[in-house]
């Protein structure tokens, strides 16, 4: 019996739709989004860092995300971020959204790309494919997006008809590979039918072109936000997708501990099947009414080893 490719257990914090929310102090028990942030290898911020994109929102989250142990932070914007969308902020944001004041696109995406950032580990990504490699030695390719269909008037909008995740379409500018190609999948938007649920009508307001393209990609993890209802982890057999299942949670050790946690390594009682399976994670702090009630998510996954040269 030949054994897989050689892996090391990796340490993910899951977050998304901050909205400019500070992290409570440490003492406050009631809340699990405080202080500190779980210790990580990995953040991913799946986007809405802000209400409304002000640069003094910015620069308070950028201070929150520099203090989280994590060697490596990626982040990603979503439609509340509309200074980081450029073309929708100069068409459509500034007029709608930013009437009394004219923020100056360029320095906030300097503010994310920049040596301070950097230093900290910070990575601002838009829509493609990156790998990265870390000090424990795991090697991990992900693809990010910050685009969902059209919103309310918000930025990253693409309509609901249009396909920007398979490569068959005509509009597809950074199309999703096929397994076993990516690792990890952080996009702001949920895919159709996945932890996308509204409670308004309770409408699945996912997309169904990402549905498709994840079921070709089948990454270990797909993190997202935006729908701030759909709170949650589900694990995804992609033999037989009726029979994904929602991953149960203990809420009063999460509140503990100030995360959900999640273990899927070869350790634990369930390891991921990577090519068999996905975990989804909503990973939006903000409730349906925009108050910090949900906690981030603390996932332990099994990445490949770089190889060595």
């Amino acid at each position: 019996m030949t054994s897989g490719p050689a892996t090391v257990k990796t340490r993910f914090c899951l977050i998304s739709d901050t909205h400019t929310q500070d992290l409570f102090p440490a003492d406050d028990t009631k809340h699990a989004y405080r202080e500190p942030l779980p210790s990580v290898d990995v953040l991913l911020h799946a986007g809405d860092i802000t209400k409304m994109g002000y640069i003094v929102e910015y620069e308070r989250m950028l201070r929150l995300l520099k203090k989280a142990d994590a060697e490596l932070k990626i982040v990603i914007a979503g439609n509340h971020d509309i200074t980081l969308d450029r073309t929708y902020y100069n068409t459509i944001g500034k007029r709608m959204m930013h009437r009394n004041i004219a923020e100056d696109t360029d320095l906030i995406r300097d503010m994310w790309t920049g040596s301070e950032a950097r230093a900290a580990g910070i990575v601002y990504l838009e829509e493609g494919i990156r790998t990265f490699e870390l000090s424990n030695g795991a090697r991990f390719t992900i693809y990010t997006s910050p685009y969902q269909p059209e919103f309310c008037g918000w930025a990253f909008p693409y309509e609901r008809n249009e396909d920007r995740f398979n490569p068959e379409s005509a509009l597809s500018v950074n199309p999703i590979p096929a397994w076993p190609q990516i690792d990890i999948m952080l996009t702001h938007g949920p895919p159709y039918g996945i932890l996308d649920e509204t409670q308004r009508n309770d409408e699945n307001v996912g997309c169904e072109h990402l549905r498709q393209a994840v079921r070709r990609c089948r990454p270990r993890l797909h993190c997202f936000g935006h729908i701030h209802e759909g709170w949650g982890a589900e694990r995804m057999p992609w033999a037989n997708e009726e029979e994904s299942r929602m991953v149960d949670i203990d809420k009063t050790e999460t509140l503990k501990n100030g995360a959900a946690h999640v273990d899927l390594t070869e350790g634990s009682s369930q390891p991921l099947r990577f090519g068999e399976e996905t975990l989804f994670v909503n990973a939006a702090i903000m409730d349906v009414r925009y108050r910090p009630e949900n906690a981030p998510w603390r996932i332990d996954l099994d990445l490949p080893l770089a190889e060595k040269t």
